[in-house]
C-alpha cells in the first residue's frame, strides 16, 4: 500500500509521531488533515508544514469528536484514510495516586473511545474512496505491559484486539485495517525524558511507511517486534525487562 494522491486525516498530528508522519505523507503529494487539542500546537505545525489542514478537538470529549466527524465528513467527502493517533499516557502509581480513575477515563476516552468512535463516525465516507485505509497506532507493550503506565498499556491493547476483530469483519470491504505497534520514540509524548532505547520519531515513521508498502495488516517497528518474540516465548522474561527500561 502506497499512501499517494490521498487525503489522510491523522488525530494527534501536531507533534511527535503525529507531526513526522504528516511531513511525510504531506511531501509525497497527498492532502493531510490533523486534529489536536493545543492551538498553539497546531499553529506551529502549520508554520512548519504550510499545505496542513488543521481542526483543534479534544477527543477526550465525546462530542467535540462527533462535531469534528461532521465537519470532516461535510468538509472533506474524498476523505479514504484515517490514522488513530493520538493517545495520552499518565505515569502514576494506581494505587495511591488520589486522581487514578479521573486519570483512567480521560486517558480511556482518549487512547481507545476517540479511535473507535472515529471509526464508526467516518467509515462510511472513507470506504466510498478508493485505495481507503484505517491504520490505528498501538504500542509493543500491549505485549508486556509497563507498571508505571498502568492505563495506557491497557487501552492500546483493547485497541489492539479491537483492531484484530474490525479487520475480520471487514475482509470482503475494500478499506484495509491496519495496525502499526511503536516500541518507545523520543518524542514531546515522554515529557523530556524518554528511556534510552527510544528510537527517533523519522526512524519511526520510515519503518511504519515500508511496512505499509509491504502490505503488513501490522506493522511491528523496531523493539516491538523483538518485544513481540520474546513474549511468546519467554512472557515472563518480557515482562521483567520492559519495567526494568530506564
Amino acid at each position: 500500500m502506497k499512501i499517494k494522491n490521498s487525503t489522510v486525516l491523522i488525530t494527534g498530528g501536531s507533534s511527535g509521531i503525529g507531526l513526522e508522519l504528516a511531513k511525510v505523507l504531506t511531501n509525497k503529494g497527498n492532502n493531510v488533515i490533523i486534529c489536536g487539542k493545543s492551538n498553539e500546537k497546531l499553529l506551529a505545525a502549520k508554520k512548519l508544514i504550510p499545505q496542513l489542514i488543521t481542526y483543534q478537538c479534544d477527543l477526550s470529549d465525546s462530542q467535540e469528536c462527533i462535531d469534528f466527524a461532521k465537519r470532516i465528513k461535510e468538509n472533506h467527502p474524498d476523505l479514504n484514510i484515517l490514522i488513530n493517533n493520538a493517545a495520552i499516557v499518565n505515569k502514576i502509581d494506581f494505587i495511591n495516586d488520589e486522581n487514578a480513575m479521573e486519570l483512567a477515563e480521560n486517558e480511556y476516552q482518549t487512547n481507545l473511545i476517540a479511535p473507535i468512535r472515529l471509526i464508526k463516525l467516518l467509515y462510511k465516507t472513507i470506504n466510498a474512496n478508493n485505495s481507503s485505509a484505517i491504520i490505528n497506532i498501538t504500542t509493543g507493550l500491549i505485549y508486556a505491559p509497563r507498571v508505571i503506565y498502568p492505563f495506557y498499556n491497557s487501552s492500546k491493547s483493547a485497541l489492539h484486539s479491537f483492531t484484530q476483530t474490525l479487520r475480520i469483519r471487514l475482509k470482503d470491504e475494500k478499506t484495509k485495517v491496519i495496525e502499526v505497534m511503536f516500541p518507545a520514540v523520543n518524542t514531546p509524548w515522554h515529557q523530556g525524558t524518554p528511556p534510552k532505547i527510544a528510537i527517533s520519531a523519522d526512524v519511526a515513521v520510515s519503518e511504519m511507511i515500508n511496512g505499509l508498502e509491504k502490505e503488513k495488516s501490522e506493522i511491528k517497528v523496531g523493539g516491538a517486534k523483538i518485544l513481540y518474540l520474546i513474549s511468546r516465548f519467554a512472557p515472563s522474561f518480557a515482562l521483567k525487562k520492559v519495567n526494568e527500561i530506564q
